[in-house]
C-alpha cells in the first residue's frame, strides 16, 4: 500500500480541529520537521488496526526508510485518541465491525 521511501496520506485524511492548516502540517511531515503538538494516526503494521504515534518519531532513521500510511492527523494526543474512536464508531456503523483496515479500503472504492 505504501512506497518504500514516500510518505502517503489517506484520501479521505482524517484531521482533528486543532490542525489549522493541514497542507503545511503534511508538508512539515514530509520534509521531516519537528511539530511538538502534532500526532499522526497511521495503519499498523501486522494485525494490528492502527497506531497513534508522535510526529517526533517520523524523523527516526526508520520511519525515513519505511514511512507510515497516514490516515489522521491531530493537535495532541486526546484529538488522535477521539479522532480514532470517530472512525471506529463510522465502521461499526457502516459495517457492523471493528475492522478499520477494511473499512478504511472501502472508503477509497
Amino acid at each position: 500500500m505504501v512506497e518504500k521511501g514516500s510518505m502517503k496520506f489517506y484520501k479521505g485524511l482524517y484531521v482533528g480541529k486543532g490542525i489549522r492548516n493541514p497542507n503545511k502540517v503534511k508538508w512539515k511531515l514530509r520534509c521531516h520537521a519537528g511539530q511538538f503538538t502534532v500526532y499522526v494516526i497511521t495503519l499498523a503494521e501486522g494485525s494490528d488496526q492502527l497506531e497513534i504515534l508522535h510526529s517526533a518519531f517520523l524523523q527516526q532513521k526508520y520511519y525515513r526508510k519505511h514511512p507510515p500510511y497516514i490516515i489522521g492527523i491531530a493537535g495532541g494526543y486526546e484529538e488522535a485518541v477521539a479522532l480514532v474512536v470517530e472512525i471506529v464508531e463510522e465502521a461499526l456503523q457502516k459495517l457492523g465491525s471493528p475492522d478499520l483496515k477494511k473499512y478504511l479500503l472501502s472508503r477509497l472504492g
